[in-house]
């Protein structure tokens, strides 16, 4: 696993320098690459093995599959296209963790620090939202916030760390996303979104091992 984390962490910070200076032929390379980094650790460290990982590696690929098109610029209809692959990533996220088990209480507690946490982001993004796609980005908030819960409810029923840490990076990252493409369009969104953002896949990718 370890050979295919390090090829997702050099190609985020090819990303990040490729992003800085506009250089989109190098944005094309080196995303896709972190992407398949993430997905490739996940089958070595034993996707396949059990019905978690199996559920775990589709959020991945969904994932890797919207990282692709949300590349283009100025391109809705790919932009649409990412955010459905995001939202089904998350809904296989959440289903894993349903399969890993769940503690109700846990996921309930979650729940009451979630929901204000998601309100707030939406007071912050939304009026900045396009009419056409708020009801995209209304649907994806609920799924993240879902797949959250979820997250915390797993290491209710079972202490594994990473399975929140991923998840509760994976959430702030999205909202990275969603600053860059509707309040403020700046490379500190990146700075701090990206690694986030690839750090959590590595991080869940790392908990199908066992």
């Amino acid at each position: 696993m370890l050979p295919f984390a390090a090829l997702t962490v050099a190609a985020t910070a090819a990303l990040l320098v490729a992003e800085r200076f506009g250089w989109r032929p190098g944005v094309w390379i080196a995303k896709p690459l972190a992407s398949a980094g993430f997905v490739a650790a996940a089958l070595a460290a034993g996707a396949l093995d059990s019905g978690y990982g199996t559920w775990l590696l589709g959020g991945l690929l969904l994932a890797a599959l919207g990282d692709v098109l949300l590349i283009p610029r100025g391109a809705h209809v790919a932009f649409l296209a990412g955010l459905v692959s995001f939202l089904l990533g998350h809904v296989a996220y959440a289903i894993a963790f349903a399969v890993r088990g769940l503690d109700i209480s846990a996921c309930l507690i979650a729940a009451l620090a979630v929901l204000p946490a998601s309100l707030l982001a939406l007071r912050s993004i939304f009026p900045h939202v396009p009419v056409r796609l708020q009801r995209p980005v209304l649907a994806y908030l609920v799924v993240i916030s879902g797949m959250l819960v979820c997250a915390f409810g797993t290491v209710g029923h079972e202490p594994r760390r990473a399975i929140a840490l991923g998840a509760a990076a994976f959430y702030l990252s999205d909202l990275a996303v969603a600053r860059e493409r509707f309040v403020a369009k700046s490379f500190s969104n990146k700075l701090w979104g990206l690694p986030l953002y690839f750090g959590a896949q590595l991080l869940l990718a790392s908990t199908v091992a066992g």
